[in-house]
């Protein structure tokens, strides 16, 4: 799979990265969880993360959060809804934690910074930030909002 998914219309790259988190049992084992981290310049503020995606439409949860949230949390605790993120703060310097909250449970997970820093590298690269806007029809959005 392609990192970077080129867009024929001139439209900054779609990002996809393939990742291995963590899931953290309340009794500290953890157990490899694959995702794939999606960035997509239709929607340039968020980034998805997609579980247990095998291929077939509908069949992996996905979580939508700010790409923004991701890029402050590989730096110092960010978030206070349903997705935190924030560096570990034992000493292990390139993991960082994600948990989850909904109203059927929670999830902490853990991923390699690196990891995490790359993709956002790349999302940074398709859509720079303060960039965002440019990738957006407003009038198309407007119109959205109003028929719906």
């Amino acid at each position: 799979m392609s990192p970077v998914t080129p867009r024929s219309s001139g439209r900054p790259a779609d990002v996809e990265s393939p990742v291995d988190l963590r899931l953290v049992s309340p009794d500290g084992d953890a157990v490899a969880l694959p995702v794939v981290l999606r960035y997509s310049a239709d929607d340039p503020f968020a980034v998805t993360v997609a579980f247990g995606s095998s291929g077939e439409p509908g069949s992996d949860v996905q979580w939508v959060f700010a790409r923004e949230l991701l890029l402050a949390g590989l730096e110092a605790p960010s978030g206070d809804g349903d997705v935190r993120v924030w560096p570990a703060a034992d000493g292990r310097p390139d993991t960082t934690c994600v948990a989850l909250s909904s109203p059927d449970g929670r999830a902490l997970l853990e991923a390699a910074s690196s990891d995490l820093r790359a993709f956002v590298a790349r999302t940074l690269a398709a859509v720079p930030r303060g960039g965002e806007s440019r990738c957006m029809d407003l009038d198309a959005e407007i119109g959205h909002l109003l028929t719906a």
